[in-house]
C-alpha cells in the first residue's frame, strides 16, 4: 500500500507555496496539448488535502479546451503549479504539479498514462 506524506512545494521563485497530503500512487503521465508542451504530471487530491500557504495574490488562472480545469500559474515565474476542477461525477479535485513538490524525483515514480488528448 503507499505511503501518504503530507509534502510541501511550490513554483520557481518562491512566491507560490503549498502543502498537500497524498501517497503519489497515481502521477499522470497526460498526452493531452498543454501536458506535453508544458511537461506536466499531476496526482489528484480532494480539496482538503491541499492547502495554498503563500502566493494566493501572485496566481493567474489558465482555461482552455472545455474551460473546466483552472490551472493555476504563478505570476512572476509561469510555473503551473496546480489546477482545481472537477472529477466527471462532480466532485471537486485538486490537481497538483508533481514536479512542483520539494524533493519529488519523477523518475523514482511510477507514472500512469493518461490520453487526455482523446478527451
Amino acid at each position: 500500500m503507499p505511503d501518504v506524506k503530507t509534502y510541501t512545494g511550490g513554483c520557481h521563485c518562491g512566491q507560490v507555496r503549498f502543502e498537500c497530503t497524498t501517497d503519489l500512487a497515481m502521477v499522470t503521465a497526460c498526452n493531452c496539448s498543454i501536458c506535453t508542451k508544458k511537461g506536466l504530471h499531476f496526482t489528484f487530491l480532494p480539496p482538503e488535502s491541499f492547502q495554498l500557504r503563500a502566493g494566493d495574490g501572485n496566481l493567474k488562472e489558465y482555461l482552455f479546451n472545455k474551460r473546466v480545469i483552472r490551472h493555476q500559474l504563478c505570476v512572476d515565474c509561469g510555473v503551473d503549479v496546480f489546477a482545481r476542477g472537477k472529477k466527471p461525477d462532480g466532485t471537486e479535485v485538486v490537481a497538483v504539479n508533481v514536479s512542483c513538490i520539494d524533493g519529488v524525483e519523477l523518475s523514482k515514480l511510477t507514472l500512469t498514462p493518461v490520453d487526455g488528448r482523446s478527451y
